[in-house]
Parts: structure tokens; sequence; C-alpha cells
């Protein structure tokens, strides 16, 4: 699809790979931007080509080192902003700081406020981001916020592999929404894994709700981080008379154990998206990855050309 000049594409260091992809299917480059560190460790942004009245579009999830990530994107912002850009739109694969959404316990900071304070304080015209972790945080912003949702993606994935007698399982009672509609495109019954957290990053299985006895299960998630909780929900499953148990989730964060508890799990297949930029460390033979460049890029051409981006989702 042929796009005209006004259109920039702007990559810091979270995930080069998605963006180029991404420009790759536009059919546009990626500008001439070099994002590196001064010798104190500073951010050093040399932005080499005019983006003067253009559309920039600014591809960064802010992941793992988040604080490295976020701060490039900010600065990346600045930069684009003081050459003149007539937008600065920010895509943001994956939101880092999603989790800390509210107040929990007493005194706690709500950071996924803060980070939405200090990209409209850099500049950002919009977001553009992909399951966010709370739907909530799009009102946490004052600018346009389009949010795109991963999970026909995964859901295609599952209906080519044609399992036999399926039944999806949210991890908890927060990912229902999400585990129904998900179930829904399958055809597939629904189950439900009962849990408390008795601490950050801790997970216990208390009950399941639904018929798995005899079924393969798919355990769906917005992300897998220390994989505790997928892992622990999994061998719950099985116990409880599953014939096999699949996951998937948008955002492969895999911190901490995350990838040795997938890797010694009883799940047979872990299927993630690249929001996140997976290194080849933790690129085991049980995960698959499916890209979600042609979403993200097809969200850019309708913001760019002022069309409908819901639409993608009809």
């Amino acid at each position: 699809m042929a796009i005209d000049a006004d259109l920039k594409l702007v990559t810091g260091n979270a995930n080069p790979a998605l963006a180029q992809e991404i420009a790759d299917y536009i059919g546009v480059p990626l500008a001439d931007c070099q994002v590196g560190r001064f010798s104190d460790g500073e951010v050093r942004i040399r932005l080499g080509e005019s983006v003067r009245g253009a559309n920039v579009f600014i591809i960064q999830p802010t992941s793992q080192p988040v604080n490295e990530h976020l701060m490039e994107l900010l600065i990346l912002m600045d930069a684009v902003k003081r050459a003149s850009a007539r937008t600065i739109n920010v895509v943001i694969p994956y939101y880092g700081y999603a989790r800390q959404d509210r107040k929990a316990r007493a005194r706690d900071p709500i950071t996924a406020k803060l980070v939405a304070n200090l990209l409209q304080t850099a500049g950002a015209s919009r977001v553009i981001s992909m399951d966010l972790h709370a739907g909530q945080i799009q009102g946490f912003f004052d600018i346009p916020v389009d949010h795109l949702i991963g999970m026909p993606i995964l859901a295609d994935y599952f209906l080519d592999k044609q399992i036999e007698n399926p039944v999806v399982v949210s991890p908890d009672m927060g990912g229902v929404t999400r585990a129904r509609a998900f179930a829904e495109r399958l055809g597939a019954p629904l189950a439900i894994i009962d849990k408390r957290r008795p601490d950050a990053n801790v997970a216990q299985v208390m009950n399941i709700i639904g018929d798995i006895e005899g079924k393969t299960a798919i355990l769906i998630d917005d992300m897998i981080d220390t994989a505790g909780t997928i892992t622990a929900g999994a061998a719950e499953l099985l116990k409880r008379g599953a014939r096999g148990v699949y996951a998937c989730c948008i955002h492969p964060v895999l911190s901490g154990q995350g990838v040795e508890r997938l890797q010694n799990s009883a799940i047979e297949e872990v299927v993630v998206t690249n929001t996140i930029a997976l290194p080849e460390h933790k690129r085991i033979d049980k995960i698959k990855v499916l890209s979600v460049a042609e979403l993200i890029a097809e969200a850019i051409i309708r913001v760019h050309t002022q069309r409908s981006v819901s639409q993608l989702f009809d």
C-alpha cells in the first residue's frame, strides 16, 4: 500500500525487529534515528532526517528493562516534538507499569496513571497500545487511545490446530471476559480457576469452576510474567482430569524463573506474540511466537489516513 512521505516510523531499542516488520508491511523505511548512550549512561538520540510537518509514530514497548525503555521513549518524543513533527503517535505494544492501576493497599502509587501523565507531558498526540492489563487505563489519558486486541491472532492459531474437545480456561476471575470472548471464537466451553494471591507473584489455586474432565485445556491470559499462575493452574487442571494443557498470552514478560517454570511444566505449548522481544535464551522449544506486526501496521495506516481503527475488529 502506497503511503505518502508525511508518515514517519521511529523505533527505540525495545523491539526494533517488530518495528522493522511494521515498516515492511506499510512500505516505508524506518526513520534514520540512532538511540544510544553517553558515557555516563544517559540516553543519546540522533535523528538523522527531517520530521517537520510529519505524522510520527514512535514504536517502543516499555518492556524490561522498563525504566530504560520508558526514558528512551520520552526522549524520542521530545526530539521529534522539537523537530516540528505535526503529530506524535506513541505505539506501545506492551504498556509497562500497567499492573499498578489502582491503590491495592494504603500508600500505594498508581504508576500506570503516572506513566500516562509523563507521555502526555512529553507531547503525545495519541497512544496505540495492545491488550492493556486493565481497560480503565485508557481513561488515564486525555488524548485518543487506540486499544488493539491480540486475542483473534491467538484464536486463529488454535482454530488451525483443530484441537479435539477443547475447553478455554481463565487463570483467574479478572480474565473471564477475555477468556469468554476467546472461547466463543473457538466454539469451546469456558472454565475458570479460582485462585488467591497472598503476595505479589504468588498464586494459590483454590478451585476450578467448570467441566474440564477429559478435555484439552487452553489457558489464556494477557501476560505471563513469572509463570507461577499459569504453571500452577496447568498442574491443577491435569490433576483434576484434563487430558492436556496449552497456554497462550499476548505479552511474554517472562521475568525471574518464568522460562524455567514453563520448560519444566506439563504445558504442551505456550503461544505468545512479539509485543515484547524475546532474547535467544528465552526462546525455548515450547514457546511459539506469533507476530502482531500486521495488526499494528493496519492501525497506523488507519490513524494516518483518518479511518476507523475499531473496524479492524468488526
